[in-house]
C-alpha cells in the first residue's frame, strides 16, 4: 500500500497536507496545556508544634459587673474563635471556585424517640487536645479520675481549611488516643472557615456559614471517618456549634433562631446519613440574662427553636450548667430571690445556678420531648483570684471539688432517668496561665497536678 502511494503524486501531496494539519494542530493543544498553569491554593493549616489559643472553649465575662445591687445583666459565652486573616483556595488572579451541585436527598426518618440512652448520668470532661504536646498525659487524667467521656473541639477551619482539601492528621491522632484509653468523644464542630463565610460578617469571630450545605458536607464527611468500625477510630457524639445564642458566636450579629434551627436541621441529616449510630447532640446554650442584639437568654432561646422546628432533628439536648455561686442544690426559684447569688438581678438572675438546667428541661416536657436525654457540655465553679469580672461568683478550691461532687450527685439523685453524660471543665493544658480565667475553672494545674476538685471526683463511688 505504501508503496503504491509513493508512486502517486497525487495522494502524496493529500498526505503531506494531513500532516501539516496535524502537527499544527497538536501544537495549538500543547500551548493550551502550557497556558492552564493550575491554581495551587494557599494551604491554611494550625501550628504543628504549639498550643493552639483558640482551642479552648472558655468562660468569657463579656459585660463587667458593677458592684451596685441593679447590676448589668451578664453575658458568659465560649471563646471566640480567632479565623486566621489567610484567604485560603484562591490567589490574586485565581477565579472564585464554582460551587458544586447539590443533589437533594430524601428525607431521613426521625430515629424513636429515646433511642438514644445513655446511663443516667455518666462523667465527662473538657479537654484540650489539639496541638497539645501533653494531650497523652491530659488523657491520662481523664481516664485515672475516672470519666468515661471527653469534650474536645474539633475545629472546621483547621480541618477542611480550602473547600474539599481535608487534613486529618491531627484529628486522626486525637481519636485513636481517645479510643485507645476507652473515652468516648463528643466532639464540638464549628469555627467556619473563611471560605465558606459570608464577607459581610465579621469574619475575626466565629460565625455560620453562608450556605448550610457546606457545613452539612463537612458533618458528613466527618462523621463517616469516625464512625462505627472505621479504621481511623470512633467518635460517638457530635455536638452541632457552640452557644448560638450569643451574637459572637454567631458573626457578631444578633442570634437568629430560625438560620440556627436551618443549620442544626442540615447537620443532624447529613451526620445521620454518614452513621445512624452517632449522638447528635444541639448546641449548648450561653445561660445569661443579656438580650438584643448581643444576645437571647438561653430558655427563650429553647422555646423559639421548638417553634421553629427543631425537635426532629437532634437527638440529645445539649446544656451548659455554670454554677456560678450557688451551692448545686440551690434551686432557680431561690437564686432569683436572693441577690448574694443572683448578681442583684432579681427574678431574671435564676440563671446563675447549676440547677437552671432544670429550666431547660421544662421547655423540653412542655414540647412533648420528654423522652429525650440532656447532655450538660461543661459545667463548673471558678475561684478566680485575678480577673475581676469574676470576684462576685469565685469559691474556694475546696468548695469547687465539693460542689462539683455535690453537682454529680444531686443529677444522679433527682435527674435520672434524662440526664446523660455531664462534663466538668477543664483538665489544664500546658500553656494556661493565672492569667487566662478559664485557668481558675479547671480542675487540675498546667503542670499536670491535680487540684481538689480532681481528687474529689476520682475519689466519689460511682
Amino acid at each position: 500500500m505504501i508503496d503504491r502511494l509513493l508512486h502517486n503524486k497525487t495522494a502524496l501531496l493529500v498526505l503531506a497536507g494531513l500532516l501539516v494539519l496535524f502537527i499544527g494542530a497538536e501544537g495549538v493543544f500543547l500551548c493550551y496545556l502550557v497556558g492552564r498553569q493550575p491554581v495551587t491554593p494557599v494551604a491554611q493549616a494550625p501550628s504543628p508544634g504549639g498550643p493552639l489559643p483558640t482551642d479552648a472553649p472558655t468562660i468569657i465575662v463579656i459585660t463587667p459587673v458593677p458592684p451596685s445591687p441593679a447590676s448589668t445583666p451578664l453575658l458568659i459565652q465560649s471563646p471566640t474563635l480567632a479565623i486566621p486573616t489567610t484567604t485560603v483556595g484562591t490567589s490574586p488572579t485565581a477565579p472564585p471556585t464554582p460551587r458544586p451541585t447539590v443533589t437533594p436527598l430524601p428525607p431521613v426518618p426521625t430515629p424513636t424517640p429515646g433511642a438514644f440512652r445513655m446511663n443516667s448520668p455518666e462523667y465527662g470532661v473538657h479537654v484540650l487536645l489539639w496541638g497539645n504536646a501533653e494531650r497523652v498525659r491530659d488523657l491520662n487524667l481523664a481516664r485515672n479520675a475516672g470519666f468515661t467521656w471527653v469534650k474536645q473541639l474539633f475545629q472546621w477551619n483547621y480541618i477542611e481549611p480550602a473547600r474539599g482539601q481535608f487534613e486529618w492528621e491531627e484529628s486522626d491522632r486525637i481519636v485513636r488516643l481517645c479510643n485507645e484509653r476507652g473515652l468516648r468523644i463528643v466532639a464540638r464542630l464549628d469555627a467556619t472557615p473563611r471560605w465558606a463565610r459570608d464577607p459581610n460578617t465579621n469574619l475575626d469571630t466565629d460565625g455560620p456559614p453562608r450556605k448550610v450545605e457546606d457545613y452539612a458536607r463537612f458533618v458528613e464527611t466527618f462523621v463517616r471517618r469516625y464512625a462505627v468500625g472505621s479504621p481511623h477510630g470512633r467518635v460517638h457524639a457530635v455536638e452541632l456549634w457552640n452557644e448560638p445564642n450569643l451574637a459572637r458566636a454567631w458573626g457578631d450579629r444578633r442570634p437568629d433562631v430560625a438560620g440556627y434551627v436551618a443549620l442544626l436541621k442540615a447537620g443532624y441529616q447529613a451526620a445521620r446519613r454518614a452513621d445512624p449510630n452517632v449522638i447528635v447532640v444541639s448546641a449548648g446554650l450561653s445561660p445569661t440574662t443579656a438580650s438584643g442584639d448581643i444576645a437571647m437568654p438561653d430558655v427563650e432561646y429553647l422555646r423559639q427553636m421548638y417553634a421553629h422546628g427543631a425537635k426532629s432533628y437532634f437527638d440529645v439536648l445539649g446544656a451548659h450548667g455554670a454554677g456560678f455561686k450557688a451551692p448545686p442544690e440551690m434551686s432557680p426559684d431561690e437564686v432569683a430571690n436572693n441577690p448574694t447569688y443572683n448578681n442583684g438581678e432579681m427574678g431574671t438572675g435564676r440563671v446563675y445556678c447549676f440547677r437552671h438546667v432544670e429550666d431547660l428541661r421544662q421547655v423540653m416536657v412542655e414540647n412533648g420531648d420528654a423522652d429525650k436525654q440532656v447532655m450538660i457540655l461543661e459545667f463548673g465553679w471558678t475561684s478566680d483570684e485575678v480577673n475581676p469580672n469574676y470576684s462576685w461568683f469565685r469559691v474556694s478550691e475546696q468548695e469547687k471539688a465539693d460542689y462539683i461532687v455535690r453537682a454529680y450527685q444531686w443529677a444522679r439523685t433527682h435527674w435520672q432517668p434524662w440526664i446523660g453524660a455531664m462534663c466538668v471543665i477543664y483538665i489544664a493544658p500546658h500553656w494556661w496561665t493565672p492569667q487566662d480565667e478559664q485557668y481558675w475553672w479547671a480542675i487540675t494545674n498546667p503542670d499536670g497536678s491535680t487540684r481538689p476538685a480532681y481528687e474529689a471526683i476520682k475519689a466519689w463511688p460511682r
